[in-house]
């Protein structure tokens, strides 16, 4: 291409860009609220997203993170700090993180990567438009928790007993206890419930599922029983209890097994979201989506070590099997 070609070509691709567009090419500096319990690996894809996107911390982005570390009740304190810092956009990541950030604001554009039944627990009014200052992707609840059983069942045979850890305080928890709840009924197994609304109700919660002997433990993931992974991954081995899980971290930290949506491919999603906020588009223009991509983990080391045998069938479905 010729040199007065190739500058025609430019000025005119410039003069079709985006307003958006330019204005980040000015020097924009965006600024980010994320709120979450503690910093998890998966949320890493949200910002290597972001990057894609061209946003980077340092240069065009500041990210203002707030980690309440399994205290819930920070989550008022932080979302009326991302008020007064006047964020452009904010990701949380949990319900009850989401519901203060609507208290304090109706205007400031929530992003949610991975909301359970945002429907039922209020955060918007529609899949496809949203109707309020939140918008995000959705976990398939009813479908995971009935996959998540049945594999469960294949692999302890005589499953008719299994301990549940769920946290009542969650919104999005409630919904999915009950749905776990018709699952269980639905495959004649009896839910022992284990309520855990901080840390200092693992240990007798620990000690109920050891005196009643259950066949096997699940565990509905939220942020306050993500906080204490390590210990509930430590007590099922020591109790010899298989168990299952839902975000694949849980399998590679040890777990038994794990079942439910990619979150890494969740997060990474929500930097298209939070980029088209930054270009002028509002959260009920944004259709939530629900998940597509799921993976199954095995572990069969900790397998090994309770004495239990994987049937191939679960194997073969496996998306990945750690020896």
């Amino acid at each position: 291409m010729r040199r007065r070609d190739f500058i025609k070509a430019v000025v005119g691709s410039a003069a079709v860009w985006p307003l958006a567009a330019r204005a980040q090419q000015a020097g924009k500096v965006w600024r980010i609220g994320f709120i979450a319990h503690g910093p998890e690996s998966f949320y890493d894809a949200l910002f290597e997203g972001l990057r894609e996107y061209g946003y980077e911390e340092g240069r065009n982005l500041i990210v203002e993170r707030r980690y309440a570390r399994g205290k819930a009740e920070r989550f008022k304190e932080f979302a009326d700090e991302m008020v007064r810092l006047n964020v452009d956009v904010v990701v949380v990541v949990t319900t009850p993180a989401a519901l203060a950030v609507m208290n304090a604001s109706k205007t400031i554009p929530i992003v949610h990567p991975n909301a359970i039944d945002p429907l039922n627990t209020g955060l918007v009014v529609s899949l496809a438009h949203p109707g309020g200052n939140v918008t995000g992707g959705a976990q398939l609840t009813a479908e995971t928790s009935a996959k998540r059983l049945d594999i469960l069942k294949r692999v302890v045979p005589g499953l008719s007993r299994a301990a549940a850890l769920w946290n009542p305080d969650n919104p999005a928890i409630v919904f999915s206890w009950k749905e776990t709840q018709g699952a269980a009924r639905a495959l004649g197994v009896v839910l022992q419930s284990h309520e855990v609304k901080g840390l200092r109700d693992f240990a007798p919660a620990f000690a109920m599922i050891t005196e009643e002997r259950p066949d096997a433990l699940l565990v509905l993931q939220d942020a306050v029983t993500m906080q204490q992974r390590s210990e509930i991954i430590d007590f099922a081995i020591q109790k010899r209890l298989p168990s299952m899980f839902q975000e694949k971290g849980w399998a590679l930290a040890g777990g038994l097994m794990s079942y439910g949506e990619n979150l890494p491919s969740m997060y990474r999603r929500a930097a298209y979201f939070v980029d088209k906020i930054f270009k002028g588009a509002k959260p009920d223009d944004l259709p939530v989506e629900q998940a597509t991509k799921f993976d199954l983990v095995i572990n069969l080391t900790t397998a090994r070590k309770i004495g239990l045998t994987i049937p191939d069938s679960i194997l073969g479905l496996a998306d990945d099997v750690i020896e």
